[in-house]
């Protein structure tokens, strides 16, 4: 495996396990699955309704805790300053953890700025080793800045070949701030996949088209989670890192015309504003 490290130090695997609309069933069967192919970066977060299954296996797999680097991620229901902490404080409890690698802001709507505080001082505590932000605008993303002592150490985004977030990393490039792409193979789009830059490169070196994506990516400097329950899949979207495109290559993907998949609303969807009870796991 193949990491970045944060503003703050902090190293991150470049390829993680996603668990994204994963039943607790599923997470208990398929997690370990990625384990055993390598994987020690998890990413998850309250709103999946998973976390206490992805604390189970982690503490199944007899693998010490410093080897796995998890993500977790607030809900803006939880973002005021009376109820942040408290909501740090559960997902370490359905964790089973003493700390968390990662914590992103989940959604960009709510009282962010004040849920922002209160991670700087979990932080501190040493509740959480690096923060960042998940969606956020540049606009939002400067409210963020203009109220913060800590500048974000990662920003998860859609990232892709048709959404490459390029004019964001050069904004945020002087701040060292690492960016964690969602979507990385483009949510299933299989024109993408099969674009003879993908499909001719794919042959040259010996690879999937998925394959030569995954490896545009990290190759890049971003950090990934494609989406698997196939145990094949995982470990072909671990064999990325024994080959390197050249810069000829990085570019012609790098000029694919871009159209996201998905667009985050400015105003708070009606999906954010439904009553959770993150306790309650499926």
């Amino acid at each position: 495996m193949q990491n970045v490290t944060m503003n703050n130090g902090v190293e991150i695997p470049q390829l993680g396990y996603g668990v994204f609309m994963m039943s607790s069933a599923e997470v208990e069967k398929h997690l370990p699955e990625a384990i055993a192919a390598g994987y020690r970066h998890i990413d998850t977060a309250n709103a999946y309704y998973n976390e206490v299954a992805v604390g189970d296996v982690v503490k199944k797999s007899g693998i010490d805790r410093k080897d796995f680097f998890i993500t977790t991620k607030l809900w803006p229901q939880d973002y005021g300053k009376d109820k942040a902490m408290d909501a740090i404080d559960a997902s370490l409890r359905r964790l089973d953890t003493d700390y968390i690698d990662l914590l992103l802001l989940h959604q960009p709507y709510g009282k962010y700025t004040e849920a922002w505080k209160v991670m700087e001082q979990a932080q501190k505590e040493g509740k959480v080793r690096a923060i960042g932000l998940s969606n956020f605008s540049r606009k939002k993303f400067q409210e963020v800045l203009d109220v913060a002592d800590v500048v974000p150490q990662a920003l998860q985004v859609e990232i892709n070949p048709r959404q490459n977030q390029h004019e964001m990393k050069e904004w945020l490039a002087p701040k060292g701030v690492v960016f964690e792409g969602w979507y990385p193979l483009g949510h299933g789009d299989k024109g993408l996949l099969e674009m003879p830059v993908f499909v001719n490169l794919a042959e040259k070196y010996g690879k999937s088209p998925a394959q030569i994506v995954l490896r545009w990516e990290v190759q890049s400097g971003d950090v990934v989670f494609p989406k698997t329950l196939n145990p094949d899949h995982m470990k072909a979207n671990l064999d990325i890192f024994n080959f390197q495109l050249t810069d000829d290559e990085m570019a012609e993907i790098n000029a694919i015309p871009q159209k996201p998949y998905y667009t985050v609303p400015e105003e708070t969807p009606d999906f954010v504003k439904a009553p959770a009870n993150f306790d309650q796991q499926n």
